[in-house]
């Protein structure tokens, strides 16, 4: 289930520090967490970016339009308290609080505008009322990284076998497999098949090894008896752990055998094939980096 925007947050917020008591934020999260049973997965997921939870950044959202409306009186170093407009509001017992309705607070509304001058509006598909800018620059971030990831397989498809051989090699080597970069090139691409088979170290030492097999398809399913055949020459080499490489996909019944077999057997397809390759930086360069920063407390803790 996924994690409820930043609205659905407001009103529970509002009403754990209606006891008038200075609260923590940190504390805050963990109780509203507890409070509205979330699911331990909700809480620890992630943007897919690693810029941090997604709930902890909703509820901070949220807070943080609660303060704007001066429902909130924000004390520093995580520290809030409502203030008496939030508990004049909690007396009407609202059954929900949205950012529509915090527009009756003319802080709030100048802040909306303040907001508005400073982001630039994408015409095409205005942004949800539940959206954070988090989640925005990370919907963004999702599309331009599945972007990359198809044109990148793309390109992988169209480049000659030999190349291929190369890329597997310089992955598993960045991925930290295979020993050093000559090590690794002359332990792969022997077969001369368009395709990848040999003996790599699984660490810098050597002391275990891995299979590696690879496949330069364009759009055909690797199914069990390619993996049927991987696997028996794994145990020909009397190597206990494998990974299949291909740019295309395998069939369910291959992915079922490669999980029910003693032997640790990997299967990477295309699409995890150039997510790894993004994550580990092979052919791809950055554009640009953007920092998302926040205030530094501890700078303005007095001596």
């Amino acid at each position: 289930m996924a994690v409820p925007g930043y609205e659905s947050y407001m009103l529970p917020l509002l009403r754990y520090v209606g006891d008038g008591k200075v609260h923590h934020l940190r504390d805050t999260t963990e109780a509203l967490a507890e409070k509205l049973g979330l699911t331990a997965e909700q809480r620890q997921e992630y943007y897919p970016s690693g810029s941090g939870p997604i709930f902890y950044h909703r509820i901070r959202w949220a807070k943080t339009y609660l303060a704007q409306a001066g429902l909130l009186n924000s004390l520093g170093k995580g520290l809030f308290e409502i203030t008496p407009r939030g508990l004049d509001l909690l007396k009407k017992k609202p059954t929900a609080i949205t950012e529509r309705s915090l527009q009756q607070f003319p802080e709030f509304l100048e802040f909306k505008k303040r907001k508005k001058t400073d982001t630039v509006a994408d015409a095409r598909k205005p942004a949800a009322a539940s959206e954070t800018p988090e989640d925005i620059m990370e919907q963004g971030y999702r599309a331009l990284r599945r972007g990359l990831e198809a044109d990148l397989l793309a390109k992988v498809k169209s480049c000659p076998p030999s190349f291929f051989e190369t890329l597997v090699v310089d992955l598993l080597v960045r991925m930290g497999y295979g020993g050093s970069r000559l090590d690794a090139g002359e332990a792969l691409g022997k077969t001369g098949d368009g395709g990848v088979d040999g003996i790599i170290k699984e660490d810098k030492l050597g002391l275990d090894v891995l299979y590696v097999q690879a496949k330069r398809w364009d759009n055909t399913v690797v199914g069990r008896p390619e993996i049927q055949r991987f696997v028996g020459a794994l145990m020909g080499k009397r190597a206990k752990k494998g990974v299949f490489i291909t740019t295309s996909s395998f069939s369910n019944e291959a992915t079922d055998y490669a999980g029910g077999i003693e032997s640790k057997v990997v299967l990477i397809d295309g699409r995890e094939l150039a997510k790894l390759m993004v994550e580990h930086n092979l052919g791809v360069s950055a554009v640009a980096a953007y920092e998302i920063k926040k205030i530094d407390s501890d700078y303005f803790l007095e001596e």
